[in-house]
This record gives C-alpha cells, structure tokens and sequence, in this order.
C-alpha cells in the first residue's frame, strides 16, 4: 500500500478521457462516503465485510494485493469467457456499470496478465465508464456515488486504474439487494 501512496501527487490533472471529480464526492453521507452499504448479494463470492469497509469507509486503503486471485468464482468466470465477450463490472454500492474488460484491443489473457502483475484488477482508459467513474487530482479513483474504488497509477502505457475487486462485484442495479 506504501507504494499507492509514494505514487500519489496532491493535486493534478489527468487528461481525457479522464473525468476529473471533486474532493466533495466522498464527503460522509449515511453510509460513511456513500448513501447506502454495499450489497448484500455480491458477485463472486467476494467477503461482504472487507467490501464494505473499503467502499465506504476507506479512502486510502486496499484489499490485500493479489486478492482477486484467490477469489476463484472471478477467475472460472473471466478463464472461461468467450473470445468476443467482456465482463461487466458493476459498484458494489449502486449497481451500476463501471468498467468493462476487456476493451481497448485487449483480450482478457492480457486484462488478467496486467492484473496479475499488479495485484489489483487493472483496467485502462477504453475500459472506464466515465459516466460514473471519477478521478479525484490525488489520483483516488471513486464512483459518482462515493464508493472508494481504488486508484490511477499511471505507467508507460498510459493510465492505469488499480482497482478493488470487492468495490466493483455488484449485480446491475435492477438486481441489487442490499443488506
């Protein structure tokens, strides 16, 4: 996590595509920085509690590096998608559709090899729903809604949002059920 932070400018701007949002978005609402907790039905079989720990409650903090790669019900699912198919990521808080990988002329080998380099789902600019993803100038990236996603860590290829599996394993949002 040390490394996240050593990374991190206090202020700065990202370039489009990136959609810059404001300090305000993880101001405490009803459920610390979001109005409601994370749902209660959660893909993959990810741990409720860390999940709603870091979404809500978290600013600066991660799953463990490499959680995602013991969360077997991801990894069958993505090992296991069709060529031309892509997963859907959606906040664990709302529902609503994040990211999607992958996109951008990758193929999911490569979606999981990043990942795996990484430690954290890994996703590019092409694979962000910027209707609902923002990038705050400390590089936090963070939903609309204020669920602490993860961050932009940018690298010779461009930007690169490290993101938490557990922040993005929600059902779409006419499925939610929250706890």
């Amino acid at each position: 996590m040390g490394q996240i932070a050593a990374r991190m400018t206090p202020e700065q701007t990202y370039p489009a595509p990136v959609v810059m949002g404001k300090e305000s978005i993880m101001s405490k609402k009803a459920h610390g920085t979001s109005h409601v907790p994370v749902q209660s039905n959660l893909r993959w079989n990810v741990d409720q509690e860390v999940a709603d720990r870091i979404c809500n409650f978290n600013r600066h903090y991660a799953e463990y590096a490499g959680y995602f790669k013991r969360v077997a019900e991801f990894l069958t699912e993505a090992e296991e998608l069709a060529a031309d198919r892509e997963i859907t990521f959606y906040d664990s808080n709302t529902g609503k559709p994040l990211f999607y990988a992958p996109r951008g002329g990758r193929v999911m080998d490569q979606f999981l090899r990043e990942s795996r380099n990484h430690g954290w789902p890994s996703f590019r600019d092409a694979e962000v729903n910027w209707d609902y993803v923002r990038v705050l100038p400390n590089g936090e990236t963070v939903s609309v809604d204020g669920t602490h996603l993860g961050h932009n860590l940018p690298d010779g290829k461009g930007n690169r949002y490290c993101i938490n599996l557990v922040c993005v394993a929600g059902n779409p949002d006419g499925d939610c059920a929250s706890s």
